[in-house]
């Protein structure tokens, strides 16, 4: 019950994180261009600064850099950039251990850098705002590690759960990306942190999808095969995405040789000039987004702008700006797949009567191709738009641009991050993948009979140290493996005729040359009690199990 309730309180404090990172986000906004969201009204001259006209774009990035700069530098480092890698990593290598000043630091840069024009999404600074008040609630509690790591889990669901209305993809995005984690005290944890932070986000904006788009409909058969054309462009834009955004990055960090403090001043010269040329890219940009959706723009200006959105968004990050790259990757997605609409109007009317149904579809697709969360990508797209009529395409779409970035890259948009430190956040998976299950077999343990009793099951139980033991007939013929578990439960209800043979489990019988890897996902999708491994023919001759997996994972580690 101690969990639920501090899943609970993080929730709303996640949601009161989202609601005042959205009221410092406004003021800035309103403060650094004179409007509530400039890209509504791209081009227009400052309010306050009217003798400039549109030219005062140019110079709002500097002086916001001018602002958050110092701020990152001295108080917190790691709020630098988009954020989820370092929450992943957080989870993954600190014990789920983030500074508290973080969510303050994150809030006031990435308010200041969006505000001030910087070309980023605002999901990022908030997973990092509510992980980091997760996290600090847990360190104050002096709560170990396993459930450390989960309250960073539910402050990044509560995160994007408030700030987009999303409860059910908030805690797919905890579970399927921060966590990694499907168990069911995950799972209940995190949903009870999403329902409670949507609830008071609701009570606070309203009840609404987040992006007001006009419905669309799929009116033929055809269009499915169009959609999954698109899918597999998307996967690709979405890894050629992430490559440019570290490209870019790359490049920045060659060339500049001042303090790190003043460089988002500088770079925002260069942010500033892309402004100008196409002042759309301002901010996080859904205005634009919506507008391109609905038919707004002609194919060849919605291809520029998805070319200024990766320019603009990689400067910013490259600068050392502080943002999130969800929001620029379904901006690049709806560019793509509007362009890809309106295209395929031209050649065939009845195959794309709506373009905005495969600039919906195209969000989701670059998302997943960038990002490879393709659970979180159809349920975040659902919630965010409220269009169901799409949903098939969209899991069509999505499914295709996750598998084919896979294909051709072995990281994503978060953990090309890392990787870049020189931390693999799925080493061992990869180590374990090189090992085979022979260096980690035991002896097998002595067998039951099929036709063991009750009480010769009970006592045999009794004195073993293991969970599971195995049933080999007299012929040496395999039965399965009876669980401890179901000897108990055997005796609870009197079951005395019951033998070895009526509570024997199949299993998967592994060999000598699986690896590691493929043997601990039959371990644990079985129970994780033990299982069989194969000698010469078809004769069972060794166990395995999790004890002898870490042995040899612990061998593996020392020897490195």
């Amino acid at each position: 019950m101690g969990l639920q309730v501090l899943a609970v309180g993080i929730g709303l404090g996640a949601g009161l994180g989202a609601a005042a990172f959205r009221t410092l986000l406004e003021a800035a906004t309103q403060i650094f261009s004179g409007h509530a969201d400039y890209a509504a009204v791209a081009g227009a001259a400052n309010s306050h600064l009217p003798w400039l006209g549109r030219w005062f774009v140019l110079f709002t990035p500097v002086v916001a850099g001018l602002v958050y700069g110092p701020l990152v530098y001295a108080f917190a480092r790691e709020a630098r950039g988009h954020g989820v890698p370092e929450v992943m990593y957080a989870v993954a290598e600190s014990g789920g251990r983030i500074r508290p000043r973080v969510a303050v630091v994150k809030a006031l840069a990435s308010a200041l850098c969006i505000g001030g024009g910087g070309s980023v999404g605002r999901e990022g600074p908030i997973v990092q705002i509510g992980s980091a008040l997760g996290s600090a609630l847990g360190q104050v509690l002096r709560l170990p590690e396993s459930r450390l790591r989960l309250l960073v889990g539910c402050g990044a669901a509560g995160g994007i759960a408030a700030t987009f209305n999303t409860p059910i993809a908030g805690v797919f995005f905890a579970l399927e990306l921060i966590l990694a984690d499907f168990a069911i005290e995950s799972f209940a944890a995190v949903v009870l942190a999403a329902v409670a932070a949507s609830a008071l986000s609701r009570a606070a904006f309203g009840d609404h999808p987040f992006l007001s788009l006009p419905g669309f409909d799929v009116t033929s058969a055809w269009q499915y095969l169009a959609f999954a054309a698109l899918g597999l462009i998307a996967g690709g834009l979405g890894v050629l995405w992430s490559r440019t955004l570290y490209l870019i990055e790359d490049v920045c960090d060659r060339l500049w040789r001042g303090p790190e403090w003043l460089r988002p001043a500088v770079g925002g010269l260069l942010v500033g000039g892309v402004l100008l040329a196409l002042p759309q890219m301002y901010g996080v940009g859904y205005p634009v987004l919506g507008r391109a959706v609905d038919g707004g723009y002609a194919v060849g200006f919605v291809l520029l702008l998805l070319a200024g959105k990766i320019l603009a968004t990689g400067l910013t990050i490259g600068v050392g700006g502080s943002g999130g790259v969800f929001a620029p990757s379904l901006f690049i997605g709806a560019m793509l797949g509007e362009a890809f609409g309106l295209a395929l109007r031209m050649v065939d009317p009845a195959m794309a009567p709506s373009p905005g149904a495969y600039a919906l579809v195209g969000m989701g697709a670059v998302f997943a191709g960038a990002a490879r969360t393709p659970i979180t990508a159809v349920l975040i797209m659902f919630e965010l738009t409220g269009e169901y009529q799409i949903i098939l395409p969209l899991m069509l779409a999505i499914a295709l641009a996750a598998g084919i970035s896979k294909l051709i890259s072995p990281d994503t948009i978060y953990t090309r991050k890392l990787l870049r430190r020189g931390i693999d956040l799925h080493a061992p998976e990869r180590a374990l993948a090189r090992l085979p299950v022979a260096i980690a077999v035991e002896p097998l343990p002595e067998p039951l009979s099929p036709n063991a009793s009750l009480t010769e099951l009970t006592a045999r139980f009794a004195i073993e140290p293991g969970m599971a033991l195995p049933v080999v007939g007299i012929g040496g013929e395999w039965w399965g493996v009876v669980p401890a578990v179901e000897v108990e439960r055997a005796v609870q209800d009197g079951a005395e005729g019951i033998t070895a043979a009526d509570l024997a489990h199949a299993v998967p019988v592994l060999t000598g040359e699986e690896s590691l890897a493929q043997a601990l996902s039959e371990l644990t999708r079985n129970g994780g009690a033990g299982l069989p491994v194969a000698g010469s023919g078809t004769l069972v001759s060794g166990w395995l199990t999790h004890h002898g997996l870490l042995r040899a994972a612990a061998g593996l580690r020392s020897a490195v």
